[in-house]
This record gives C-alpha cells, sequence and structure tokens, in this order.
C-alpha cells in the first residue's frame, strides 16, 4: 500500500519536470565553437572580429558604428537544398542589428545568395555594423514556419586594428 502511495505522489512531480525541458523551448544559448543543430541545418559559429575600417589604401570602408565580422560555418544534414538567411544581433539592452548585405572589404564573405547543397559545408565571413559590445548572434530554423531559434553568444573581444597604409611619395628630385 506504501508502494502506491508514493507512486501516486511522485507521479505529478515527473510530469512537471518532464515539462521544464529545454529541448522543448523555442529559444536555445549557444556559445561560440558550438555546434548549433537546427535541423536540417548545423551552424558553428568559429570567431569574431571588430573592425574600424574594412579595406585598403583608396578602398577604405568606415562604418557608422564599428564593423563585426563573425565567421561561421553551415552544414546541410538534408536531402534538399537549403538558403541560410541573413542573420541579426541581439544587443544587451534588446536592440537588434540586421546582417549587412554588402561585402565589400570582406575576405571570404559568405554572400547574399547562399544556398547550401545537400551533405554540403559553406564556410564564410558574415558582418554588421553596430556599437563595440556583447551580442547574441539569432540563428533560425530552416523551416520558416518553425519559431525555434538559437542564440549564440558573442563576447566583446577587443582585436588590435592594423593601421591604414597611406602610399609613400615618389621622389621627382635629382639624386
Amino acid at each position: 500500500m506504501n508502494l502506491r502511495l508514493s507512486v501516486a505522489l511522485a507521479l505529478p512531480l515527473v510530469l512537471v519536470l518532464a515539462g521544464c525541458s529545454t529541448e522543448n523551448s523555442n529559444r536555445i544559448e549557444f556559445g561560440m565553437g558550438d555546434r548549433i543543430p537546427l535541423k536540417p541545418l548545423t551552424y558553428t559559429v568559429v570567431e569574431s572580429t571588430w573592425k574600424s575600417q574594412l579595406g585598403q589604401m583608396f578602398k577604405i570602408r568606415v562604418p557608422d558604428r564599428r564593423f563585426l565580422l563573425i565567421t561561421l560555418s553551415v552544414t546541410n544534414g538534408g536531402g534538399e537544398d537549403v538558403s541560410v538567411p541573413l542573420l541579426t544581433l541581439e544587443g544587451p539592452n534588446g536592440q537588434t542589428y540586421k546582417e549587412s548585405e554588402n561585402g565589400e572589404g570582406v575576405d571570404n564573405w559568405f554572400g547574399l545568395l547562399r544556398t547550401i547543397s545537400p551533405a554540403e559545408t559553406q564556410q564564410g565571413r558574415i558582418l554588421f555594423d553596430a556599437p563595440l559590445t556583447s551580442y547574441k548572434l539569432r540563428l533560425p530554423a530552416a523551416d520558416p514556419a518553425s519559431e525555434k531559434f538559437a542564440l549564440v553568444d558573442i563576447p566583446l573581444r577587443m582585436d588590435p586594428d592594423s593601421p591604414v597604409e597611406a602610399p609613400l611619395p615618389t621622389s621627382g628630385g635629382i639624386k
């Protein structure tokens, strides 16, 4: 009789704890370097770098705030081609910043039209123009009907910025 009473009391507790699972949540948080499965895509955020400008010499590009370059790898584990949408940064104050559609001056830019074939992996850099702080990169599920997404912590990391090199003056004088 005590066993039946124990099971009857434990059953509601088990049901409550099962409802607390994070897998049922629409929001899942990860760190840089983690494999992030959002079927059929698997993302990995490799690194982040802050820049005060892009390009060199006479093709300098200056941001409104500051450039944040994020290197990521995306693998399609599904059976059909999948398009990777433009991504969004979320700041600590709730402000959001959309990924730049202009990759001028970005080495290995991921591009705008990014369709990944089955069993294919693509790696590249995406660009944001945002204030200097820590962020979360929002990665949506490939299925637009799904409300599931992942957030990747992008901690503030100060990188040394290389200075712009001015062209050397030519000497036209007599030696």
